[in-house]
């Protein structure tokens, strides 16, 4: 239309043309130059964003992948790390709506950048107990360590070991007790955990909000989908980064490591949890930097200077030069906000649709974020896999999957045209097939390591019950032993001690690592009297279990793709049923919802079911129950899977509700109307109305936590 009009206007007029034309061109000369800025400004800040949306998805990621090393480094229950876990979330929601309603008239930019510095100082302070409450110790026997005392492990009289020996081991023992207070300072985690949440905070609504209002519409989906891909690619590298770190000690740097008596695969093994925390706060700290050099804002694209704005914008914005105006007038319209929140409020919880998805998707939550949160231990304690490989293959194996899901969902709704109805269709389907898949996983566990005087007796195989749990036997009664120490050893029958002395053993040779103990009385059977050795370290779980480990991963996979793919269709279908001047404050209500309810308690209450399945707890060096060091197996299984299916399945129900009602308020009519993008089943206007941009459905859809469904 443009090049029309130039070439009318050349052809009807005279000489005066040539003042007009120049004109003209300098006037799309300065709107070039204006788009080139914005569009470059725009552009860098669509960088800088994708680079924090990595750097935070990272930190959050690793901070899963170490749960497990930061409940044996300190020496606390799986519950208390669960406190630790969702106080993350604590920390996001205190300040919240006070950065999502002074942020946007603030300079959001460098907001940003102030939560950058906020999430690494938080990362910083989670490292920091690593540097100042001494070197990790662990049960041991002291013939483990390079000595030159060479003691027996059954020590049937205390009068071999030299009393001036006692008296320095205890005098040790006192000592390290007054630094003991060192066990307290998971304290720090949960707080620097805690400014994790604080920081990350402005990130996403300032962020998405910034490109919302300054990138050319038609980008604006595609911006904000590339910033939501790099978040999933985060988690990806913060398993890996966690998978690197377990592989080494704790204390790597500051200790001899040949005289590490344990390897990875120990119940007792603490990787470098601390140096992937100070990697994330420097890649926070780089995050960061790019935005105290952006503009408060940007020149705004040709195409919105003109445009008419929505019904929800015109609503709850006031323009700029508006807000010159009076400040009564300006009260006035607070005023009247404020009395219409109620109203509002009462609308959204009056809208049945909008209630029962929201039970769903918060009992859905639970289920997801306590099945992720506890993932690495269940598979380290159930398949005796170490935190390295474990971490390895949540990473480079689910995560992708997960995102695989969600990108397939959005197609599917694009590419078959999917309306509301289809959308809670899909979104039910998938909770339902993918819990399915998750009960076939109840068939795919491993049995008891077998642990003499815990899960088999001293003499034979025979399971014990419960009741009947004891580790002191004839065979080694004659030993002064302590019932909480926790230095396992393999004999040569297959059967692991729980300690050197427990198995009777009465002499040894070698340190570290390379200790063999003989002359072991419980292990010795009437079958072969002669297998009385045994080595330092716990003994593998039985031959089927890497087969059963290959077929969890398989089935883990294809439920993680499963449940992912309703992610999309479900987030669809929760925009589409509510008005659309109701559409920011419905899904603050529903994040606000899943934060508080779903990942707040979630890890705390899976945690404290997981600890009622502790075999064998550790004990701290003054005394005090530490982490634990063995679980029963079954029924750790039962506990994790059963906990997450029965909430899938409470969800299921709320989900058939959903499109009970769904259906009940469309006529058949509306159905195939629906298919035609004419009119949804909530009663919309067109299609055009249901979905905004198709592409925004593949790209730029987003829910709490959506990179944890594994």
């Amino acid at each position: 239309m443009e090049i029309s009009s130039k070439e009318n206007t050349h052809f009807f007029s005279n000489n005066t043309v040539l003042p007009v034309d120049r004109s003209s061109f300098k006037s799309e000369s300065s709107a070039s130059k204006e788009k080139q800025s914005c569009c470059g400004g725009i552009k860098i800040f669509l960088g800088a964003l994708s680079f924090v949306y990595f750097a935070k998805a990272l930190s959050g990621s690793y901070l899963k992948s170490t749960i497990t090393q930061i409940e044996r480094r300190f020496d606390i229950p799986s519950s208390l790390v669960g406190v630790i876990d969702g106080s993350f979330e604590i920390g996001n929601l205190l300040i919240i709506i006070l950065v999502s309603y002074f942020g946007a008239k603030l300079h959001r930019p460098r907001i940003i950048g102030a939560g950058c510095l906020i999430m690494s100082a938080g990362t910083f302070l989670i490292a920091m107990p690593q540097f100042f409450m001494g070197r990790y110790r662990y049960e041991r026997f002291p013939s483990t360590i390079n000595s030159t005392v060479s003691l027996s492990p059954c020590l049937q009289d205390k009068g071999q070991t030299p009393l001036s020996a006692l008296e320095k081991s205890q005098a040790k023992i006192n000592a390290g007790c007054e630094k003991e207070a060192g066990s307290s300072m998971w304290i720090y985690v949960l707080l620097g955990n805690l400014l994790r949440g604080i920081g990350e905070t402005p990130i996403q609504p300032l962020g998405i909000a910034y490109i919302d209002d300054y990138a050319v519409e038609e980008n604006a989906a595609l911006y904000i989908g590339c910033v939501q891909t790099v978040a999933i690619i985060g988690p990806i590298f913060g398993f890996l980064l966690g998978s690197l770190c377990a592989k080494l000690y704790v204390d790597i740097g500051f200790v001899d490591l040949d005289g590490v008596a344990i390897s990875p695969k120990d119940a007792r093994w603490v990787g470098a949890w601390w140096l992937g925390y100070l990697i994330a706060g420097v890649i926070s700290v780089l995050a960061g930097i790019p935005f105290w050099f952006l503009p408060k804002h940007l020149p705004k694209p040709e195409s919105r200077k003109d445009s008419s704005t929505s019904s929800e914008h015109s609503k709850f914005i006031i323009e700029e030069n508006k807000d010159q105006g009076t400040s009564s007038w300006q009260q006035a319209k607070l005023a009247e906000m404020a009395k219409d929140f109620l109203p509002s409020l009462k609308n959204l919880f009056g809208n049945p649709v909008y209630i029962l998805y929201l039970c769903a998707s918060i009992i859905q939550f639970n289920s997801l974020i306590g099945m992720v949160t506890y993932k690495p231990k269940y598979i380290e304690q159930q398949y005796g896999q170490t935190s390295s490989k474990t971490n390895f293959v949540i990473g480079l194996i689910n995560i992708p999957a997960v995102a695989f899901g969600i990108f397939s969902g959005g197609l599917i709704m694009k590419r078959f045209g999917v309306g509301v109805l289809g959308a809670a269709k899909l979104s039910l389907g998938s909770s339902f097939f993918g819990y399915l898949l998750l009960l076939s996983l109840f068939a795919l566990g491993c049995g008891n390591s077998e642990v003499a005087g815990l899960t088999v007796s001293y003499h034979g195989s025979k399971p014990m019950s419960d009741h009947e749990q004891a580790l002191f036997s004839e065979c080694n009664s004659g030993c002064s032993c302590s019932r909480n120490d926790w230095d396992p050893i393999c004999g040569e029958n297959g059967v692991t001690y729980v300690s050197a002395c427990l198995a009777g053993c009465r002499a040894s040779n070698g340190t570290g690592k390379n200790t063999v103990f003989f002359n072991c009385s419980c292990v010795g059977t009437s079958e072969s009297p002669q297998s009385s050795s045994a080595v330092v370290g716990p003994c593998q779980k039985g031959n089927e279990c890497p087969k059963m480990f290959l077929y969890f991963l398989v089935i883990s996979v294809i439920t993680s793709y499963t449940l992912s793919v309703g992610g999309t269709p479900g987030y669809i279908l929760l925009l589409r049923c509510i008005k659309p001047h109701l559409k920011s404050f419905a899904l603050g209500i529903y994040t606000l919802a899943i934060r508080v309810l779903a990942g707040i308690p979630a890890p705390v209450y899976f945690g404290v079911a997981i600890d009622t399945t502790c075999l064998k707890w550790g004990s701290k060096r003054c005394g005090g129950r530490g982490a634990c060091r063995l679980y029963d197996s079954s029924a750790l299984r039962y506990v994790y899977l059963g906990l997450t299916l029965v909430l899938g399945t409470v969800s299921i129900f709320f989900s058939v509700a959903v499109l009970w009602v769904l259906r009940k308020r469309s006529s058949p009519q509306d159905e195939t109307l629906s298919a035609n993008g004419e009119r949804g089943a909530c009663g919309t206007k067109s299609r055009k109305d249901n979905f905004v941009n198709s592409d925004q459905l593949i790209q730029s859809t987003y829910w709490p936590e959506k990179e944890t469904r594994l």
